[in-house]
């Protein structure tokens, strides 16, 4: 039984590259009745728009103009690239809603430990912001969500985009490490024999959920046989 605090997850979104994992991580936590905390990083609505070809809602609070950003991506118009299998829900369970945040709104729920949530992603997590979060610097929203959920001892991931890294990046992942989140970078794997990139950034989101503990059907496990 999920209770009601664990329905809540935190989606953070930042400059790096990899926009398409945001999308679909965020589609598929509101198939598995989770709503999505969102928030966007101005150099992140860059990256949506280079690599996708999609702005994104600027509307705070219960921001509903995000189904159609992802239905154009995944199901739509922008879906010819990545040919996503369709996203099924799980029964009986009701879609979850995406709520955002700007950047700087620190009197966001989000933005206090008081506020109860199952875990925060930061997905894509570009360099800049692995390092503030590394260092405590709690400059926007993003960095004191992470902070919070460190200090709250819930579940943080971060999904780092960038190669090769240097010793700066590999000490900050050491940092965020030991203080309690997991590193989960963008390294899709090829054991379940993707036909296309949508099966690719499956896997990767796959991944996520099973951190967060989140049911989910987006890729086969190793050992098991490979859907068509």
């Amino acid at each position: 039984m999920t209770t009601a605090f664990e329905k809540q997850i935190v989606v953070a979104i930042t400059g790096a590259s990899g926009a398409v994992y945001a999308l679909r991580l965020i589609q598929t936590l509101l198939a598995a009745g989770r709503n999505a905390h969102v928030v966007v990083s101005g150099a992140a609505r860059q990256v949506f728009q280079q690599e996708l070809e999609t702005g994104l809602p600027s509307r705070t609070g219960e921001c509903p103009e995000w189904m159609e950003v992802i239905h154009t991506v995944t199901e739509g118009a922008g879906n010819g690239l990545w040919k996503f299998r369709p996203m099924t829900g799980l029964p009986g369970v009701t879609p979850g809603k995406v709520f955002q945040y700007g950047s700087s709104d620190f009197h966001s729920s989000i933005a206090s430990g008081s506020s109860l949530t199952g875990g925060m992603v930061i997905c894509p997590c570009s360099m800049g912001t692995l390092s503030a979060i590394a260092t405590g610097a709690s400059t926007n929203l993003i960095h004191r969500a992470a902070d919070v959920h460190l200090k709250e001892r819930r579940p943080l991931i971060l999904v780092p985009r960038e190669t090769p890294l240097g010793i700066i990046q590999l000490e900050n992942m050491v940092a965020v490490s030991r203080a309690g989140a997991t590193v989960l970078p963008a390294m899709p794997g090829l054991y379940h024999q993707p036909k296309c990139l949508g099966d690719l950034a499956d896997f990767l989101v796959a991944r996520i959920c099973d951190h967060l503990k989140i049911p989910h059907s987006l890729s086969s496990r190793w050992g098991q046989a490979v859907e068509s």
